[in-house]
């Protein structure tokens, strides 16, 4: 979920076309998060899903982070902001500013995978500032071999914002690329590490836009969420992505 768009102002499938198999491509810099298998039971994965919420909700006291990896990065499909955040000390420090737009998360249902995104939830936020209204959100967590977020992808949880079809896959089993994770490569290494630079990136940012995009704002955080946010008609987005 956005965190802190109204307080700053401030892959290719797991084998690529060149490869000669998908075993080769997840041996490779090009594996996506969907040649990974899980390293940890699921209670683990829906617990460390669910921290991230904690984060969240200012009634929670933190004792620790959640477990992101050094590259992790945080994206948000439309009418969200795209890359809200990219790298773990960003997503910390966006953490930090969520005093200043308080939030809570009481209703969580977070459960984990044996197939990637190993975490998935379905949660509804309360923001102080929009007077009690829900926002109902579905988000995915990705790990690494060591059990280190590595990437968070969310959508509204509403008709026409969803991935899927809440009736027949309320889990989300069978969207396959319709989630970014699957795309992007680096993900399915054991460590899960983004490499922007990498010929793997390139390769799969010539092939799909929506990686390509990713490449460009994961270049220039900063510089193009802040262009994304004044471009962007908060009060319309918080209207259509939260269902008021």
């Amino acid at each position: 979920m956005t965190r802190f768009a109204p307080i700053l102002l401030l892959t290719v499938a797991c084998a690529p076309a060149d490869s000669d198999s998908a075993a080769d491509a997840c041996d490779s810099a090009d594996a996506t998060a969907d040649c990974l298998t899980p390293k940890q039971d699921a209670d683990y994965y829906a617990a460390q899903s669910s921290a991230y919420f904690d984060t969240m909700d200012y009634r929670v006291e933190l004792d620790d982070w959640p477990p992101y990896a050094e590259t992790v990065a945080r994206w948000e499909w439309p009418p969200w902001l795209k890359l809200t955040a990219y790298t773990r000390d960003n997503i910390e420090a966006t953490d930090t500013l969520l005093v200043l737009y308080p939030s809570i998360v009481d209703e969580r249902d977070c459960r984990g995978f044996d197939t990637h995104p190993f975490g998935r939830c379905r949660v509804t936020f309360y923001y102080d500032d929009h007077g009690g209204q829900p926002c109902p959100i579905y988000e995915e967590f990705t790990f690494n071999d060591a059990g280190e977020i590595t990437w968070i992808e969310a959508w509204s949880d509403l008709d026409g914002l969803r991935p899927m079809n809440p009736d027949t896959d309320p889990w989300a089993d069978a969207i396959g690329e319709a989630r970014l994770s699957a795309r992007v490569p680096g993900l399915g290494t054991a460590e899960g590490r983004i490499d922007l630079e990498s010929d793997a990136m390139a390769r799969a940012a010539a092939a799909d836009p929506d990686v390509a995009d990713f490449v460009t704002r994961a270049s220039d955080w900063t510089a193009t969420w802040t262009q994304e946010y004044r471009e962007t008609d908060i009060d319309q987005m918080w209207a259509t992505g939260c269902g008021w």
